[in-house]
């Protein structure tokens, strides 16, 4: 039987640090590495901290982070109601930035592909963006 749960929070920055603890939790269950427990616990900062700083201007915004725990992976969902993305292949590319006068690296989602076993992103603009990642747990993840 798989585990669930969802989790709404404010688009705060200090809310990533909270995602990343959630995830931690609800990951002990099943036991993880402690490369895989970091590797999940990277790309969940990842993609909440790009919900953070792109999704809503100064008005804030909610992010819903869902998540699935079978026996042998977790999908993970970060999703936000804000702004969306308009060129999705591009904000993928490494290096890709929209705030180069704040010190962004644009290696958010380059980071979550190199952690997870699979990364999807869907966004329409005006609407939201959610981030779909999963993890192979067990022995085949190390």
């Amino acid at each position: 039987m798989n585990n669930q749960m969802e989790l709404t929070f404010f688009a705060l920055a200090e809310n990533e640090a909270f995602a990343r603890m959630v995830i931690s939790a609800f990951l002990v269950q099943a036991n993880p590495t402690v490369s895989v427990l970091s590797e999940v616990r990277t790309a969940v900062s990842e993609a909440v901290t790009n919900a953070v700083v792109h999704a809503y201007e100064r008005d804030g915004g909610k992010v819903v982070m869902r998540a699935t725990l079978g026996k042998e992976r977790v999908d993970i969902e970060v999703e936000d109601f804000g702004r969306g993305i308009a060129d999705i292949q591009q904000a993928m590319q490494p290096f890709f930035t929209t705030q180069p006068d704040q010190e962004r690296t644009g290696m958010g989602f380059a980071l979550m592909q190199s952690f997870m076993d699979e990364v999807k992103v869907v966004s329409s603009p005006g609407c939201g963006t959610s981030v779909r990642m999963s993890k192979r747990l067990g022995d085949e993840a190390e």
